[in-house]
């Protein structure tokens, strides 16, 4: 056992508030309700903290029972959203009948569910710009993985990969670095593991949790969303500046792609998850690593 799982993160909308939970069902496209649905603009285009941070404050809420094996929504369950200066909003978890064709996230497009005039109405007075809230339509879309590093994987409105798994030790490396430490919500990880060495996480090639197979395809090359703070949406220098020392490309890879990035967390598949019988992972199931990569250059990033 190289560490636990220690949380888990579920973020229904994407680039809004995460939800932690104690145990979260698999699907074939990561956790359920994870980025499932999306705010997107007047042109049908993804709105993210990277243009639009208030997102990071819009909090979700889904019932207690939803991350439950087998749990199916009825007409009173409900997706709620709560904003600062904001009427809470409540979105029925039944499948809307309305859909919104040119929904676009960065290089897939396609047609989603649209959830609504009331929906759309909270967000454009929340953001003060024309927006909609819509849903991935699993029914009609197939939203595939970079199959340079994944084939056959697939997505609902995450940037790239099912699965994004990270470690406190990493974090914690990173804070002793920091003259104001970051919580570990600036990474918007999918799973946090804890027990191992600061970014053993990065070599890891084939782990097990709970007789699930993950594979680490890719080092997760970091944007502009963990300089922002999470509980008031201030964009700042940090951790970014600090993780550029000693977490860039130049830095991992010398003389290799991705010199100017910098990396934390390990973008993840499982590879051997059923398409009918979906599995649960809990806080504190073991993680077993199986095979690792001998250093960084042969990881992908």
């Amino acid at each position: 056992m190289a560490a636990k799982v220690k949380s888990i993160f579920i973020y229904p909308i994407k680039s809004c508030g995460g939800i932690s939970v104690s145990e979260a069902p698999l699907s074939s496209t990561g956790f359920r309700w994870d980025r499932q649905w999306l705010v997107v603009n007047s042109k049908g285009r993804a709105c993210t903290q990277r243009v639009d941070p208030k997102l990071a404050l819009v909090e979700v809420e889904l019932p207690r029972d939803g991350f439950l094996l087998g749990w199916k929504p009825d007409k009173s369950s409900c997706l709620v959203i709560r904003a600062p200066g904001m009427d809470e909003l409540k979105v029925s978890l039944c499948r809307p009948s309305q859909t919104c064709d040119g929904v676009s996230v960065w290089e897939w497009s396609g047609s989603a569910l649209d959830e609504g005039d009331e929906a759309s109405k909270w967000f454009t007075d929340y953001l003060g710009k024309p927006s909609r809230l819509v849903r991935f339509n699993e029914e009609s879309e197939t939203r595939l993985v970079d199959p340079n590093y994944a084939p056959g994987f697939r997505v609902m409105f995450s940037d790239g990969y099912p699965f994004l798994l990270a470690s406190q030790g990493s974090l914690d490396s990173l804070n002793e670095r920091l003259e104001d430490p970051v919580p570990i919500n600036r990474f918007r990880p999918n799973i946090l593991v804890d027990g191992c060495e600061p970014f053993s996480e990065d070599l890891w090639k084939e782990i097990k949790i709970e007789n699930l197979t993950f594979l680490g395809v890719k080092l997760c090359s970091r944007c502009k969303i963990p300089t922002i703070n999470q509980e008031n949406a201030v964009s700042a220098s940090e951790p970014t500046e600090t993780l550029v020392k000693f977490r860039s490309g130049k830095v991992l890879r010398p003389g290799q792609k991705g010199q100017g990035m910098v990396y934390f967390g390990q973008n993840m598949v499982c590879h051997d998850l059923p398409e009918e019988n979906a599995k649960i992972i809990k806080v504190g199931d073991p993680v077993f690593v199986i095979k690792t990569f001998s250093s960084y250059d042969e990881t992908s990033i």
